[in-house]
């Protein structure tokens, strides 16, 4: 990100559009497709509900979306700078739900 003077601040966090971050971590087969759905309304960022697919988000940023009949709650690790193999995207987040209906508590 550029600051005034137009040199990239090295104190600014790197940031990266919603759609395309869905994309890359492969929960949708194409950018367009996220982009409907947060379009709609069915995505929330760190709890706020936003219809803006070019909504930046951080390392760190809570999701919450459907996908299929899941509802998934993801934390952010970090962007991606391409949509890589699935091994590269899992390194993208850390899924929040319980796996096959564990409790989280056991």
């Amino acid at each position: 990100m550029s600051g005034p003077s137009g040199k990239a601040n090295p104190a600014a966090t790197p940031k990266l559009r919603l759609d395309k971050w869905l994309w890359q971590a492969r929960f949708f087969k194409g950018r367009s497709l996220a982009a409907e759905l947060i379009e709609a309304g069915s995505v929330r960022v760190n709890g706020q509900r936003t219809t803006k697919p070019g909504r930046d988000i951080s390392a760190g940023d809570v999701l919450t979306f459907p996908q299929g009949t899941r509802i998934r709650l993801v934390r952010v690790l970090a962007l991606g700078l391409r949509r890589g193999p699935a091994t590269e995207a899992q390194a993208l987040y850390v899924d929040l739900d319980p796996q096959d209906g564990a409790d989280p508590l056991e």
